[in-house]
């Protein structure tokens, strides 16, 4: 990796390290359809005037057959579940649950042909991974410290991101990442626009949740996105899974410092493991 690559890495993991603070924040005053149509309607106004600049547009409208399940995968679902799923566990939580997309981006591969995931590394690490999260749920569970349901909704999430990215850059491998995640947002939106209306806040809304859907749109989905696709053009789509470990850590640290959420049992067993297998699983031998 060069140092543009490296920086590039970094920004995008701190990027989406910041979501689950941000969701846990807006959450609290805002309806989920509307925090999810507001956040991308903000990245589809972004991305957008960018792809159609670069004339790249036409090409995600003419791979509407892929991008339109991609959004599916990568938004409509995805952000619809964390979001309510932080109704009900921590941010930090949430976060955590989201670094096994390495594990499963590794199953799919493999089910797509990719069968290097045999190697007994990367077989140790699945192994070590999912360990981490039947402890990591268990625990959670028996003690009452999250829910159930909030979590398999946020373990869900993640089964559709990994599957959303490989499915997406198999099938456009040379469409620009700006103009599909614009058009795979203003997709979203559109769908979910109806709903946020019917559910319009009668609440006040404080100025922090405001704050928190507009930097949620602008870093953690715009420009998220679009640094991400930089990366993997730099450095492949699993190496650039490897984001997730960066995310983990920012998410849980700003949960505590800035929310004062509670360092769990399930927390302090299921880290290190879900870290370490989806670090194995996701590596692939030079040899």
């Amino acid at each position: 990796m060069t140092r543009k690559s490296w920086i590039h890495f970094g920004i995008v993991g701190f990027l989406w390290g910041i979501p689950y603070l941000l969701m846990k924040v807006a959450v609290a005053d805002i309806p989920p359809p509307l925090i999810v149509a507001g956040r991308t309607f903000i990245g589809a106004a972004i991305l957008i005037p960018i792809a159609i600049k670069k004339n790249t547009f036409k090409d995600a409208i003419r791979g509407i057959k892929y991008v339109a399940p991609y959004a599916v995968l990568e938004m409509v679902g995805p952000w619809i579940l964390i979001t309510n799923a932080e109704k009900d566990i921590t941010s930090g939580l949430a976060g955590l649950l989201v670094a096994t997309v390495p594990i499963f981006s590794t199953i799919f591969s493999s089910m797509r042909g990719d069968h290097s995931v045999w190697q007994p590394k990367r077989i140790f690490g699945l192994v070590v991974g999912f360990v981490g999260i039947v402890a990591l749920v268990g625990i959670e569970s028996i003690t009452g410290s999250s829910n159930p349901k909030a979590i398999a909704m946020v373990i869900l999430a993640s089964i559709m991101y990994a599957y959303a990215v490989l499915m997406i850059t198999a099938n456009l491998p040379g469409v620009d990442g700006i103009a599909i995640n614009g058009l795979a947002m203003a997709m979203t939106s559109m769908l979910y626009t109806p709903i946020a209306i019917a559910m319009w806040p009668k609440n006040h809304v404080s100025t922090n949740a405001i704050a928190a859907l507009i930097a949620l749109g602008i870093f953690s989905t715009a420009i998220a996105f679009m640094l991400f696709f930089i990366v993997i053009v730099e450095i492949g789509p699993a190496r650039g899974s490897l984001t997730t470990y960066v995310n983990t850590a920012i998410a849980v640290v700003l949960g505590i410092i800035i929310l004062g959420e509670p360092i769990t049992l399930g927390i302090i067993v299921g880290l290190p493991m879900v870290v370490l297998g989806s670090f194995l699983a996701s590596r692939k031998s030079s040899v």
